[in-house]
């Protein structure tokens, strides 16, 4: 069934045609526009650990508003990369998702899959999907990125409402001659889907060992159980990262250059992430050490609202194997 916005057909560009989707589907659809602006215009809130559940790039998360401990899903730090909020309306359930175009439909189809997994018992409703991300950057990734979603979010089997459309063209900003993204992150309430800007200072748990796995090459995962309301974290398998040491004495420049996307629109920190990463896997070439047993990490939330992880079994504490 065909991807809908305001009850009509999203008319897809032509293909080659040489123009992104923006431009034609705000013409088409102006209130998309007015979202986005709107969205846009307000102020970037900080969001604390409690309650939250962070989603890395090539990772989506699904919960629902019967969710005891998660109340915010939420991601940042992209460039070009855009995030995908999917949303029941008829049972609440929500997923976020951070997309990078690695392989557009399998992340699609995943998104579609999780959301659905959900229960929903009598509940009717619809699927409203919402793309956050993206400017105009030199490269034009942003733009393909854009148009891979709609086009898969359009072959899918369901009905999806596209409700926001914050993406390249309407989420960039230009200074001196370059442009950036307004918008890097955003996060989602739960419980009324509300979307919102937002930048996270905390990121884990284990921040460096899901980075890990997304800088190896690691596909997009599902990596939240809604049912037991656990993260789950692994087990995961790499190859050691070539060249690792080579790229560790590089200068910051150079790493900018070689792992961004867009390195003129990087958040500061970013290189310090490269690094810290880099570090990790320089550590742990292989990461069956860090699963005793090809066991998963599972975290859950305390009482207070922040990850603590679950104890394993006798004999098999994975912290031991990290010491």
């Amino acid at each position: 069934m065909p991807l809908l916005a305001g009850g009509r057909r999203v008319r897809m560009p032509a293909r080659g045609c040489g123009l992104g989707p923006g431009p034609d589907l705000v013409g088409q659809h102006p209130v998309l526009q007015e979202r986005a602006v709107s969205l846009t215009s307000q102020p970037i809130q900080r969001v604390g650990p409690r309650g939250l559940l962070y989603v890395q790039q090539r990772e989506l998360a699904v919960t629902s508003p019967n969710d005891g401990s998660v109340s915010i899903l939420g991601s940042d730090d992209a460039t070009t990369c855009h995030i995908v909020v999917l949303r029941d309306t008829g049972n609440g359930a929500t997923c976020l998702a951070h997309c990078d175009g690695s392989d557009t439909r399998s992340d699609v189809s995943l998104l579609l899959r999780v959301i659905k997994s959900v229960p929903r018992p009598g509940q009717s409703g619809r699927l409203e999907v919402h793309l956050i991300g993206g400017f105009r950057d030199d490269r034009q990734l942003s733009q393909e990125l854009t148009s891979q979603l709609l086009n898969e979010f359009d072959q899918q089997e369901d009905d999806v409402h596209l409700e926001t459309f914050c993406v390249t063209e309407l989420n960039d900003r230009e200074e001196g001659g370059d442009h950036f993204p307004i918008i890097y992150g955003i996060g989602v309430r739960v419980k009324n889907g509300e979307i919102f800007r937002a930048s996270f200072p905390e990121r884990g748990p284990e921040e460096d060992l899901r980075s890990a796995r997304s800088l190896s090459g690691g596909p997009m995962i599902s990596i939240y159980d809604v049912e037991t309301e656990q993260l789950r974290i692994g087990p995961y398998f790499w190859k050691p990262f070539l060249n690792v040491d080579f790229w560790l004495q590089q200068d910051d420049r150079q790493l900018l250059e070689d792992f961004s996307t867009s390195p003129r629109a990087e958040p500061p920190h970013f290189v310090a992430q490269i690094r810290s990463t880099m570090t990790f896997l320089k550590k742990y070439p292989f990461p069956s050490s860090l699963f005793p047993g090809n066991k998963a990490l599972l975290y859950q939330k305390n009482k207070d609202g922040l990850w603590e992880e679950v104890p394993a079994a006798v004999d098999d504490d994975p912290k031991k194997a990290r010491a």
